[in-house]
């Protein structure tokens, strides 16, 4: 069975970057016919909260991302202790004692040295009795796991061919001083025992991937290694790293700016790809999607694109998609009028507003004898969308204005806007008395 899995850490807002990962795993799964597994990675017991677990859950739902099944690190403590026996029973996972300062003089040392910081292993040699002796101390130990010897190979779902030397990273902590098992570890334990099959992340993890597919031998040798893909990290459009502490790239402040649910997913299921973003649903992108379509360049998120693309998906909304969303009294006809003028929802109350309440019209002394002329011969109702044309036609040939001398001066004085829907198919949800009224305010 195919699973993968997106796991956020509930320490702040799900951002653009966490964002896509989650799109991207659940599309991919979708596409296999898998699982999604949402994994609650807690085990920062300061920094998690519970409002940003559920607003991170809120903010899938919005995206329209659904989950099969839902595991909390914080709720697996026992799992992660059992797996740290079986390692220091095999003579993998060592008790160290160094302090952070006695480890930054190490470095040094070999950074003088020309060699890479790595750990030295001290702790490989301590003896009963010296643990003892630290203990009686008052020292804690912190565990690390002993790495093999060699190398990591595998091959990238994203990034191709991918070989970490062993040698060159230090032995990794997995159990904090103070019992608390660290990510490296968790993240290992719980692929293996919730059987996931796939793990796509950012390109930030791949030296990490090396560790755990180590580790994940040492725990469970005759188990196959989980696929794993990488995908570049997206920046701005400056090439600086997205921050989920830049408010503005959170999901949340996209949802409260009006950008569409669909919009965004979109935008983030094909950025970076070599397919170009257009407004789909989760099924439709699941269909097409291939996780080989993403280039190992690190693309940049620009909000003028993802604000054309939300542009194109309002453009094809259908009244019922957002007839719940819009002010109260808004028809069909209102929304079918509007919709092709609208970057963001929120605009659609300006443009109610114009047909429905009062407007501040401008003053058009200029045009003040067109004006009169469009007043006097502003047909009865009813009215429909063939009454625009038949008035206009009327007016121009009676004062002889044209283009832009005829239409603009009539558009600001019914709107008060330079630019927007059609106007016929705005008069007629304007009115002849507010339409009157209108163009006698702007002729003085």
């Amino acid at each position: 069975m195919v699973k993968f899995r997106f796991a956020p850490s509930p320490t702040g807002h799900l951002h653009a970057g966490n964002a896509r990962l989650a799109v991207v795993n659940a599309l991919a799964a979708r596409a296999m016919g898998g699982s999604l597994l949402l994994r609650i990675d807690d085990t920062d017991r300061e920094r998690s909260k519970p409002e940003y677990e559920a607003g991170i859950e809120q903010d899938l739902r919005w995206l329209g991302i659904a989950w099969d099944e839902t595991a909390r690190q914080s709720d697996r403590m026992d799992r992660y202790a059992a797996a740290a026996e079986r390692l220091k029973a095999a003579g993998l996972l060592y008790p160290c004692f160094e302090s952070e300062e006695e480890l930054a003089a190490k470095r040094a040392l070999r950074a003088k040295r020309h060699l890479p910081p790595v750990y030295d292993r001290a702790m490989l040699s301590l003896t009963a009795e010296q643990r003892a002796a630290a203990e009686a101390g008052g020292k804690r130990p912190y565990f690390r796991f002993k790495l093999s010897d060699g190398a990591v190979a595998w091959n990238d779902l994203v990034l191709g061919r991918r070989e970490v030397a062993l040698g060159t990273v230090s032995d990794p902590v997995l159990i904090r001083a103070d019992g608390t098992p660290l990510y490296t570890f968790t993240s290992v334990v719980d692929d293996l025992e919730l059987g996931v099959t796939h793990v796509v992340r950012g390109e930030d993890h791949v030296t990490n991937t090396a560790v755990q597919i180590d580790l994940m031998r040492a725990l469970e040798p005759r188990r196959a290694v989980p696929a794993f893909g990488h995908l570049p990290l997206i920046s701005d459009v400056t090439g600086e790293k997205l921050s989920k502490r830049a408010g503005s790239v959170s999901v949340r402040q996209f949802r409260r700016d009006g950008i569409e649910a669909m919009a965004l997913v979109s935008y983030l299921a094909r950025l970076g790809s070599r397919r170009d973003p257009e407004p789909l649903t989760l099924e439709e992108l699941a269909g097409t999607f291939d996780i080989g379509d993403f280039s190992r360049g690190a693309p940049r998120f620009d909000p003028k694109q993802l604000l054309a693309l939300n542009r194109r998906v309002l453009h094809g909304l259908p009244f019922e998609a957002v007839a719940e969303r819009l002010p109260e009294g808004c028809g069909a006809e209102f929304w079918m009028a509007v919709r092709g003028n609208l970057d963001l929802l929120s605009e659609a109350r300006l443009w109610w507003e114009v047909v429905s309440g009062e407007i501040e019209t401008p003053a058009l002394p200029e045009a003040a004898a067109l004006l009169q002329t469009a007043l006097e011969l502003l047909p009865p109702e009813p009215w429909d969308e063939a009454t625009w044309k038949g008035w206009t036609g009327a007016v121009a040939a009676a004062s002889g204005a044209r283009g832009k001398a005829l239409y603009l001066p009539l558009r600001l004085a019914l709107t008060g806007e330079s630019h927007g829907p059609e106007l016929a198919a705005l008069l007629p949800l304007i009115g002849r008395a507010r339409a009157a009224a209108r163009l006698e305010r702007a002729a003085g």
